[in-house]
């Protein structure tokens, strides 16, 4: 399987998005790397978004109504399901593409292989993006709209692949759409995470911009709203690859203020 979906309230139009905590990689996509088994675990340490399952799963189980949970099972490293198709994609410059050919430092991963590529994004890309599409459908069929929170973390200092690694790094950063993230959204994501002290700054579209929202609805659909939700990994772990600290508790109880904020416009 390619996700997981874990089931929450059925009055809940809360979609906790996952796309990057798992360090799994496929058979198939580990044939296909140029790298060594010390690479690929450096690889892996640095473009993880550590424990953010850990925290997305906390803050559902203490919220009022507890929110649905859409989990990547798999690495970015087989499969980026946050990445555009084609050349709109910006990260293509980096040989990040949907289906990386490079990593974190420039390192080549694989060959740019057309065939191999496809075979990942049939295999990957394209039933996840249709799960979540489902999951966001269901959301709004049962409460009349769906509220996704895209959950993220990003190093304290810049990776190489960084396009925009100078711009400023905050605590907490939320990715927000113009169409898609109203104000209510925003100002509850800002007052949750403002009260989490240790934090300090909440920004907005720095480092990493936008937030995720399935291609069928976008800019199309009003009844779903989305955020991004980038924590600097020095507020939760040791960097890189190393354990979570008590950090993760208190992100875990904004994120779940957040969620019981339940903003709808």
């Amino acid at each position: 399987m390619v996700f997981d979906v874990r089931p929450g309230d059925a009055t809940s139009p809360v979609i906790l998005h996952v796309p990057h905590a798992s360090r799994a990689v496929t058979p198939e996509a580990r044939d296909g790397l140029l790298i060594t088994d010390d690479e690929l675990t450096d690889e892996l340490d640095n473009l993880t978004d550590a424990y953010t399952d850990v925290l997305a799963s906390r803050a559902a189980l203490s919220a009022a109504r507890r929110p649905w949970i859409f989990e990547n099972r798999w690495s970015r490293l087989v499969v980026d399901p946050e990445r555009f198709l084609g050349d709109a994609e910006e990260m293509l410059q980096a040989g990040m593409g949907a289906v990386y050919t490079h990593g974190f430092a420039g390192r080549k991963l694989r060959d740019d292989d057309g065939v191999r590529a496809e075979a990942a994004l049939q295999a990957h890309y394209h039933p996840y993006a249709t799960a979540l599409s489902t999951l966001v459908a269901d959301r709004i069929d049962a409460t009349g709209r769906a509220v996704i929170v895209d959950v993220h973390s990003y190093p304290t200092v810049a990776l190489p692949y960084e396009l925009h690694g100078t711009d400023p790094r905050p605590p907490v950063c939320l990715g927000t759409d113009d169409f898609h993230t109203p104000p209510s959204l925003l100002a509850a994501a800002t007052a949750a995470f403002g009260e989490v002290a240790a934090f300090g700054e909440v920004a907005l579209n720095t480092p990493f911009a936008g937030c995720y929202v399935p291609a069928d609805r976008w800019h199309a659909d009003p009844r779903v709203t989305s955020l991004m939700v980038e924590i600097r990994r020095d507020g939760y772990m040791t960097e890189p690859g190393g354990p979570f600290h008590d950090g993760l508790d208190r992100l875990a109880a904004a994120l779940t203020t957040l969620i019981d904020a339940d903003p709808v416009s």
